[in-house]
């Protein structure tokens, strides 16, 4: 098994990202895949976005919702992505996975005004 297909089916992966200190912060996160791409929609003022603007060097795991683990962290590359096509594609995928769960969220983020991102995953092995 190689360390994306731990991947496969899961709902959640826990993004490890690392301050400038060093310190590193977790945060489980929805997640969908493209290949051997994962991508993250998420805000784009967020403390996760700024540091891998940062560091794009990031660890991830398969996690439940709260975040614990359930598979092996992998060593990744992430960067953000400010293309419209892979937004939208990214936003079907994320509907298609997550259905009424994601369109509850999606029009609750709306209404606030709330301004979202992509965030690329690539594997480096």
């Amino acid at each position: 098994m190689n360390s994306l297909d731990q991947f496969s089916k899961k709902k959640y992966l826990n993004l490890e990202t690392f301050r400038k200190s060093g310190e590193s912060m977790c945060t489980p996160v929805w997640f969908v895949q493209d290949g051997d791409i994962l991508y993250v929609r998420t805000m784009a003022n967020s403390g996760k976005v700024k540091r891998i603007r940062n560091n794009g060097r990031v660890n991830i795991v398969p996690c439940k919702m709260d975040g614990s683990s359930t598979g092996t962290w992998v060593s990744v590359n992430a960067k953000e992505i400010n293309d419209v096509e892979i937004f939208n594609k990214v936003n079907r995928l994320l509907d298609r996975k997550y259905g009424l769960m994601r369109k509850m969220f999606s029009l609750g983020s709306a209404r606030q005004g709330r301004q979202d991102t992509i965030l690329e995953i690539r594997f480096t092995e």
